[in-house]
């Protein structure tokens, strides 16, 4: 059996990852599973796979899940050190699905243990990507890309001399606001940034699509992962959402991964890497899609992809400082604070603060470093935050 543990068990792709999993139930040890506040469905699924431990990352919702989970024999914890200590349970297999900054520390310690690491946090290899990818090296684990974009690209390179790579490109859907006029996107509302056009996700990714914040963290997460050179990537967007990313070889080739929008695909491909196993997804009926479009993202409608070039070339911490002012300001555009136009400025502005009073430039990332300004660029993404309101 392979043991595997699913952090974010309860968001959009550990909801998938878990309907794979449950139609081979005999084959999958179901170490962990943590989740926020949905504790319900978190305790819905511990039973159903016999989970050892489930974790709530919010100690007020722990009571709520013991009293779901009394007389089951399934250990209950909450908060951050709880999801940490679970990534040292022995896992084969462990998905990183949370949301945010917080998967970091539970994938760099289910590296450590040597695990294999099917990566679908964005914000791990964005704020600290050569961190992460030195402990897989240290410890002899895998990291497998979970991103739909990135999946296709590794399955692209299967097989390939990265010395061979002219280009990589990653398509983007465009979000709900691709066909608006620019005038309008201030009176953007948080209902209408909530909605996908192709996908089925969670709020929070769902907004970072129509802002394409999505996209620039991509952006990073291909430099960090593939150690590929910024100038050689590029954005299309690409409507259909059925080219999920392209590579381009000295030869002039270009090798497309082509697939439904459905997260099960990459999550199945990390599932049963190295080999190919059976996936419940679309098959494509090409004819009937009769054709794809393609055309280059606008920068003005979409500042973010501006502002991963400049981290990619800062490099070091920036990262770090960009993610952490895009979830505040996230937080901020939820919330009502500031308005949708305003997520890009509240970003723009505090890596500007950082950058005049703080080195971002390091020989070497550590784990500390990352922390302390990722606490810092919250606070001055709140203070940009508060001068707009």
């Amino acid at each position: 059996m392979k043991r595997v543990t699913v952090f974010g068990a309860t968001g959009s792709v550990g909801q998938s990852a878990l309907d794979l999993i449950g139609r081979d139930p005999e084959f999958y040890d179901v170490v962990a599973l943590t989740g926020g506040r949905n504790v319900a469905q978190l305790a819905k699924d511990a039973v159903r796979f016999k989970a050892d431990v489930a974790i709530t990352c919010y100690d007020d919702m722990a009571a709520e899940l013991r009293d779901l989970l009394f007389g089951t024999g399934i250990e209950v914890a909450s908060g951050d050190a709880a999801i940490a200590e679970a990534a040292t349970r022995p896992a084969d297999w462990t998905l990183s699905a949370i949301v945010g900054a917080a998967g970091l520390v539970p994938g760099l310690t289910a590296l450590q243990q040597g695990n294999t690491l099917a990566l679908a946090n964005k914000e791990s290899l964005v704020t600290a990507g050569p961190l992460l990818m030195q402990t897989a090296a240290d410890h002899g684990a895998t990291i497998l890309p979970v991103d739909s974009e990135h999946s296709a690209i590794f399955q692209g390179l299967v097989g390939e001399d990265m010395a061979a790579v002219e280009r990589i490109i990653i398509t983007a859907s465009g979000g709900a606001f691709r066909d608006w006029p620019l005038e309008k996107l201030a009176t953007a509302t948080l209902a209408q940034a909530s909605s996908h056009p192709n996908w089925d996700m969670g709020q929070r990714i769902t907004i970072d699509s129509a802002s394409m914040f999505n996209k620039a963290m991509e952006l990073i997460e291909t430099k960090e992962f593939f150690g590929i050179d910024p100038a050689k990537i590029e954005v299309l967007v690409h409507r259909e959402s059925l080219v999920h990313a392209l590579v381009g070889f000295t030869d002039g080739a270009l090798m497309a991964h082509v697939g439904p929008p459905d997260m099960r695909h990459a999550i199945g491909y990390a599932l049963h890497w190295p080999d190919r196993g059976h996936v419940p997804v679309e098959r494509l009926d090409l004819a009937k899609v009769g054709q794809l479009s393609f055309e280059a993202p606008d920068h003005t409608r979409f500042p973010a992809l501006d502002l991963a070039a400049d981290v990619m070339r800062t490099g070091g911490l920036s990262g770090a400082v960009f993610n952490a002012a895009k979830e505040s300001a996230l937080d901020g555009f939820i919330d009502g604070r500031i308005g949708f136009l305003d997520m890009s400025r509240v970003v723009a502005a505090t890596i500007d603060k950082i950058l005049a009073s703080e080195g971002l430039q390091k020989a070497q990332i550590v784990l500390d470093d990352v922390l302390e300004i990722d606490a810092l660029a919250r606070v001055r993404a709140d203070e940009v935050m508060r001068n707009i309101g």
